[in-house]
């Protein structure tokens, strides 16, 4: 049976998907984004090893807290990094009956994807940038592993996407910026549920500190959240989401 690497796991989830869920956080992620707040996250060799039986035990238990609409998320790192460990326990997930969620940026092995689409209900999709230039800035990786992923939503899932993106002063937080991010999230309308602006917050360089990293944005402040409201809702009147 193929081996996961998990980090953690919180159990009472509320914003990780719809309805109350269990979020697995898997180990590894190919970003480094400047804002990650979870940089102890980023090395796939850490965490502890799972099965897919071992998920599968933990819907079982959490279960009644569901109700209906709740369910398993799986997030990270990214959690398309552990491709085929991911596929397989989607797969056993669906298969018990259980609403599923990944929480992802669109970076992995394009091997899987079909798999892991057709067994996923809903997508928390992480928007980094806009431009190649700025995810190259933000994140250290071109834009073309992300409208990879995009390429294969439009062909084999059916589910329903929350696009989010998180506004850093200095960075995105404008119009213009915006009115890139309805360009490229548009083609999906039909498949999307929510529009959030995540605004950047300082609550993760103590663990910077704990770990012995440079945090990269020390000098930049916490994004204003009503400016960050006021943008997202921008976005969502243009798509007609309001």
């Amino acid at each position: 049976m193929v081996i996961g690497r998990l980090h953690s796991i919180e159990t009472m989830g509320l914003v990780d998907g719809p309805g109350i869920r269990t979020i697995f956080f898997l180990q590894g992620c190919p970003l480094r984004c400047l804002y990650c707040h979870n940089p102890d996250t980023q090395a796939l060799q850490g965490g502890t090893e799972i099965t897919p039986d071992f998920v599968l035990s933990k819907a079982k238990r959490y279960k009644t807290y569901y109700r209906g609409n709740g369910g398993i998320t799986f997030s990270g790192g990214e959690p398309l990094l552990q491709g085929e460990f991911l596929a397989e326990t989607l797969k056993l997930l669906k298969e018990n009956g259980y609403n599923t969620c990944i929480d992802t940026s669109g970076y992995g092995n394009e091997k899987y994807f079909k798999d892991i689409l057709e067994n996923t209900d809903t997508i928390l999709l992480d928007v980094k940038s806009f431009s190649n230039q700025g995810y190259i800035e933000m994140v250290k990786q071109k834009i073309d592993g992300f409208f990879t992923f995009l390429e294969y939503i439009e062909k084999y899932f059916k589910g329903k996407i929350w696009f989010r993106h998180v506004m850093v002063p200095g960075f995105t937080d404008n119009r213009e910026s915006m009115d890139k991010f309805i360009e490229i999230i548009k083609p999906y309308r039909d498949k999307i549920e929510r529009v959030e602006i995540l605004p950047y917050h300082i609550m993760g360089v103590a663990k910077y500190k704990e770990i012995g990293k440079d945090y990269k944005l020390k000098d930049v402040p916490a994004m204003n959240k009503e400016k960050a409201v006021m943008l997202e809702s921008y976005v969502r009147s243009k798509l007609n989401l309001n």
